[in-house]
């Protein structure tokens, strides 16, 4: 912990300070944020405030944000950054039509302009006299440092530093580092709401931090209006208003020598019912990942990003149009989706509050608009997406990947996550507790690959073959058809996650085993700590007679559907067994529909095939997939 230098900042004198070898440590994290408040002169209020919005006061064993911001306050370190984008690599092809396959993506131009909004520890080091070191894995350093800068930027204003927490609206609309008002004004918004109705937590590292409530808190907006920030293009967003929104459209236009990029056009909800939000993280930047919207050449869309600092959202492809983001036609056709700034590929990093926040009442306005369902059966991350076909499966993304906190942004979205029950039902809901469940991992970093990742909070419980620690993790023949399933970050083979529901195969002890990919897999799950809650619903098995039942990642209609100018999409089963016996938790009815969209105007040939055949959508594994109805029998799992 930090040493408190007890000096008296006077508005008038540069808000400069250096440690003080011998001062008195602050005991927990509410004395450091009490500390700070004082030193700096900024109300404690709006600094427990602004922490909430970017950290929910969580640490993070001192491993950056996906927008490279470290500690409580989110102090953002250019240092940290880096070049990749998880849509220039890999096996999937965005569009997952294997009628039309899309060319390998070309690599994706890399961020080399880094804005000095994401390089606020520079700042913070100038004005306490920290070092970038403890500004990233001290905790009451860091605090120091977010406290400076609110100051800092309070005196720019030309604002005093008042004990009145609603002049400090510009500063804290400042802090969120957006370039555009209603970002800023949306971020300091929560900041004051959440200061109105008082928050209180355990935080990831077991510290307990109290924000009172203060109902009459008054904001001043006058000093929004003197950041200077731009005005976003808002015409024609299918955004609440209630956030930060604008529209910057993805391009569409014809391409030699008979293609055209990158999405298709269609007339959504009309045409088909969107069934599905599919949430992505980039494993890039929002700028560069936003730039790939932008050129037709580029096999990958989507319809909304949003942005890490401030929870900021562009929206790039009309609802009513589907976007290449998926890697399944099927779903792409039915879904919409969302991409937010995040890696996945470096493993340990976090997603601030700010981004759950915007994206879930993003999530909540679609799903009320579209009719759906607000459960993990519909609200899908991109590595619960199957794969199209046996040889597509291997090759799926896995984003937004365990570190995704599922309950919270379920909490946010206004549909917690809550048991339905009794301790003996026959099915449960997966649902470790976020901040204690620290899973072993491997491969956060790239420079070193097989390096154990830090201990950080998951949404993932491992699955196993038997009721043991020591037991081998549960395999996946799609995913690993001739080896094990792995400990890697990337790797959710043996994996269940927060959020989805699974009929029970056998208890003992501390052990629950459910049936995942034709096998029984056991996680560990102690009535003192349980890491799932019962979740009575429907369950799907063989129909008696049927030894087995094949299972799809696609539920496309029958050969007689399809009119003559249209060719027949084979129905074929993945490479999974579902045998008698078994049973999977049954997520709701699934159309058989295919969409035939393979020119640049929206013509006759664009077209939705409809068929007779009744197709069921079940939790197979870590990924959702199909069966057809006539095979199985539905029952209730009380």
């Amino acid at each position: 912990m930090r040493r408190l230098l007890a000096i008296s900042v006077v508005a008038l004198l540069p808000l400069t300070a250096t440690p003080a070898a011998n001062a008195e440590e602050p005991a927990d994290r509410q004395e450091a944020f009490a500390a700070a408040a004082q030193e700096f002169k900024v109300p404690e209020s709006i600094l427990l405030g602004v922490s909430y919005l970017e950290s929910r006061w969580d640490a993070h064993a001192g491993q950056p944000s996906n927008s490279a911001g470290f500690g409580p306050m989110h102090l953002t370190d250019a240092a940290a950054f880096t070049t990749s984008n998880h849509h220039g690599e890999g096996a999937e092809d965005a569009r997952g039509d294997e009628s039309r396959p899309l060319p390998s993506p070309e690599p994706s131009a890399t961020e080399t302009d880094i804005p000095g909004s994401l390089r606020t520890m520079e700042k913070a080091a100038e004005l306490t006299g920290e070092s970038h070191e403890r500004l990233r894995t001290d905790d009451a350093a860091n605090i120091r440092g977010g406290a400076a800068l609110l100051a800092d930027y309070q005196k720019s204003l030309g604002a005093p530093l008042s004990e009145d927490a609603g002049e400090w609206y510009g500063a804290v609309a400042k802090y969120s580092g957006a370039e555009e008002s209603g970002a800023a004004k949306f971020f300091a918004d929560e900041v004051f709401a959440t200061i109105k109705e008082g928050a209180a937590r355990t935080t990831d590292d077991g510290e307990k931090v109290t924000l009172p409530a203060v109902p009459g808190l008054e904001k001043i907006e006058k000093w929004l209006e003197k950041l200077g920030l731009r005005h976003e293009r808002t015409d024609g967003v299918e955004c609440p208003a209630s956030i930060s929104c604008e529209w910057i459209p993805s391009a569409y236009q014809e391409l030699p020598p008979d293609d055209y990029g990158h999405y298709d056009l269609a007339n959504r909800p009309v045409s088909q019912k969107i069934e599905y939000i599919i949430i992505h993280d980039m494993e890039g930047y929002f700028g560069p990942s936003i730039s790939l919207n932008q050129d037709p050449k580029y096999g990958a869309s989507w319809q909304y990003s949003v942005r890490s600092t401030d929870g900021h959202i562009a929206q790039h492809v009309k609802g009513k149009d589907v976007a290449w983001q998926a890697g399944n036609w099927y779903i792409n056709a039915k879904s919409i989706g969302i991409e937010h700034e995040g890696f996945l590929a470096e493993g340990s990093t976090w997603y601030t509050e700010a981004m759950y926040r915007s994206s879930a009442r993003l999530v909540r306005y679609l799903a009320l608009r579209y009719g759906i369902p607000l459960d993990r059966a519909h609200i899908l991350g991109h590595d619960n997406v199957p794969g199209t076909l046996p040889s597509t499966v291997k090759g799926m993304h896995e984003d937004p990947g365990p570190f995704w906190d599922w309950a919270h942004y379920f909490q946010l979205i206004g549909a917690p996550l809550h048991q339905f029950g009794g301790p003996n039902s026959g099915s449960i809901m997966i649902k470790p507790d976020f901040a204690t469940n620290k899973p072993y991992f491997y491969g956060c970093d790239r420079k070193n690959p097989n390096a154990d990742c830090p201990p950080l909070p998951a949404s993932t419980v491992w699955l196993r073959t038997e009721p043991r620690q020591d037991a081998p993790l549960v395999k996946d023949i799609g995913k690993h058809p001739t080896g094990g399933s792995l400990y890697s970050v990337y790797d959710h083979s043996a994996r269940a996650t927060t959020g989805q529901r699974f009929a029970v195969a056998e208890r003992q002890g501390d052990w629950t085993a459910i049936w995942y990919l034709g096998q029984k897999a056991w996680f560990y799950n102690p009535a003192g700590a349980p890491t799932a809650v019962p979740s009575m619903g429907l369950v799907v098995t063989p129909k008696p007679g049927k030894a087995t039942v094949p299972v799809y990642g696609r539920a496309y209609p029958e050969q007689e559907a399809y009119p003559a100018d249209i060719p027949y999409q084979a129905v074929t089963p993945l490479q999974y067994t579902f045998s008698a016996g078994e049973k999977y938790t049954l997520a709701g009815s699934a159309p058989a529909e295919y969409y035939r969209a393979v020119t640049f105007t929206m013509d006759q040939d664009h077209k939705v095939v409809r068929g007779k055949t009744k197709y069921l959508e079940i939790q197979f594994g870590h990924r959702v997939m199909y069966v057809k109805a006539d095979d199985v029998q539905v029952s209730f799992s009380g």
